[in-house]
Parts: structure tokens; C-alpha cells; sequence
């Protein structure tokens, strides 16, 4: 058997091919997302007991004093629509329809990422796979910062005319449901399937409404502190019980993390620290 040799390949070319190979040998195999994560804001949320209210359930005038709250009271409205099955919640969104007085109906669709083991970078990683990144400017990212638990959410927001509701009077649930439904953004809409967002959210009814009071004022780093005061019925359908959010808004990581451990400090040396993380979403929607 006569075996016909094979001329021998140019140095040069050899050296290219070997390039190549190793080239394409170390190149990532994960997928490439089109932007980058994207940047948020944070939102220091700590619960204080009914110990931070006066007898007209207002915040003492030691809790204002301590925490730099000096604005008036300032009502608001709100309800969160889903199905009666919790189907929207399911899927870590959340649509809530608010009025505070004097203003336009606000129209609020909120999608959430769990933050596991302080882990932000891995959410928002996450969210990034499923299409939230930092060239949506949409949506707006936000990691709420609570006694023992983050959350990262990215929320859009639209308004409706509130002409003919006076104060913070609230539509029936069939209207602000086509309200939600006409504004329904892409990424709730087709959430997982074609429609299947806008059929849920069609599905869906009023769980609320509420009323809060919200305090304002500014304190430590952040200028834009907060305690609400949410009354909602008691877990077995009767009676009030008072649900009060100490709140602060930043920019900084940094400052966030200062504002978490000074709030927790000062309300646990005064005895309102309520040791755990209240989520006003699911308690409106588990009760109403």
C-alpha cells in the first residue's frame, strides 16, 4: 500500500489555526446579555410596633422627634389587583392602582427577584436574564431593604384622570381593573406565554381598598424618610390592626446599609422595633 505524503503547511498558517483554536477554546460559553445589569435605587423598610403610636394613631411625637419626620399627614388609597388564586403573585408581580389626594390615579406593575444571602448581584443577574437590564429605562430598579430580608423589584409606573373622584376616593373594582388592563405594559402581557398576563389581569378583582397616612420627613443621609400607617383588618375579618413603616430612600448602597443598621438600633433601644419584615402586599392581599 503506497501512503502519498503530504506537503507540509506554512509556519504562518500553522501559527494562525493554533491561534484560532485557543481563541475559541477560551471564549465564554454562557450567553452574552444585550446590556449591562442594571443600577438601583434602595428603600429602607423597617416595621415599628403600635408602641411608635399615640392614641389618635399617629406617630408619637418621640418616634417624629427620632427619626426626623415633620410633615403633616398626608392620605392615600390604594388596592392590588389579582385573581382570586393569587395568580399574578405567583409570579412575582404585583399591579396596584393608588390615589393620594389632590393627585392622578397612579397605576403601579411590579415585578419582583428574590435577593438570596444579600446576594444582589446574582438577582439582578437574574433579572437580567429575563429582561430587565439597565437599558430599560421603563423600568425602574429598587431593592427593598427590610429587617432581615431584600427584595430587588423593577416597576413601571402610568397614571389615569381622577376628574369626578374627590380626596382619595377609589373606583369599583370592574373599573380599575380596565383601567390596569388597557395600560398593561409588554413584559407583564406576554409574561411567559402570548396574553397570559392580560388574561390574568383581566381575571383579576380589587384586594383593598386601603388608606393609609404617610409622615415625611428626612433623617441620617437620606431626605426622604417616611412613616405610614396602614390600618387593615384584623387576620380573622374583623377588628383593625395598625401596620407602621419607617421608610428611606437612597441612592447609595452604602447609605442604605448605614440607614438599616442605625434605624434598627434606635427603634430597638426604644422599644418599637418589630422584630421582622411585614410586606404590605401580601398581607392585602391575603386579607381582602
Amino acid at each position: 500500500m503506497t501512503f502519498t505524503s503530504r506537503a507540509p503547511r506554512p509556519a504562518a498558517a500553522g501559527a494562525a489555526l493554533s491561534l484560532a483554536v485557543a481563541v475559541a477554546l477560551l471564549a465564554p460559553t454562557s450567553p452574552a446579555y444585550a446590556a449591562a445589569n442594571a443600577v438601583p435605587t434602595y428603600e429602607v423598610k423597617i416595621n415599628l410596633t403600635a408602641a411608635a403610636l399615640d392614641s389618635a394613631h399617629a406617630p408619637s411625637s418621640a418616634v417624629k422627634a427620632a427619626f426626623g419626620i415633620t410633615g403633616s399627614a398626608k392620605a392615600r388609597s390604594y388596592s392590588y389587583y389579582d385573581t382570586d388564586g393569587l395568580a399574578l403573585d405567583a409570579q412575582g408581580w404585583s399591579v396596584r392602582l393608588r390615589h393620594k389626594s389632590g393627585s392622578s390615579f397612579e397605576e403601579t406593575y411590579k415585578k419582583r427577584f428574590p435577593v438570596t444571602n444579600g446576594d444582589l448581584d446574582a438577582a439582578l443577574t437574574a433579572a437580567n436574564a429575563a429582561g430587565f437590564d439597565s437599558g430599560d429605562t421603563n423600568y425602574e430598579a429598587e431593592v427593598d431593604w427590610g429587617y432581615a430580608k431584600q427584595t430587588l423589584s423593577f416597576s413601571t409606573e402610568k397614571s389615569h384622570s381622577a376628574s369626578g373622584y374627590s380626596g382619595t376616593a377609589m373606583p369599583t373594582s370592574t373599573t380599575g381593573r380596565t383601567w390596569l388592563v388597557n395600560d398593561i405594559p409588554g413584559k407583564l402581557e406576554d409574561w411567559g406565554s402570548a396574553d397570559w398576563g392580560k388574561t390574568t389581569l383581566q381575571a383579576s378583582r380589587a384586594h383593598g381598598p386601603v388608606t393609609a397616612k404617610v409622615y415625611g420627613g428626612a433623617w441620617g443621609p437620606s431626605d426622604d424618610a417616611s412613616i405610614e400607617v396602614l390600618p387593615v383588618v384584623g387576620a380573622g375579618g374583623t377588628g383593625t390592626e395598625y401596620v407602621v413603616e419607617l421608610s428611606f430612600k437612597t441612592d447609595s448602597y452604602a447609605d442604605a446599609a448605614e440607614l438599616h443598621e442605625d434605624a434598627i438600633a434606635l427603634a430597638e433601644t426604644n422599644g418599637w422595633l418589630h422584630h421582622g419584615d411585614i410586606l404590605k402586599t401580601q398581607l392585602i392581599l391575603d386579607r381582602y
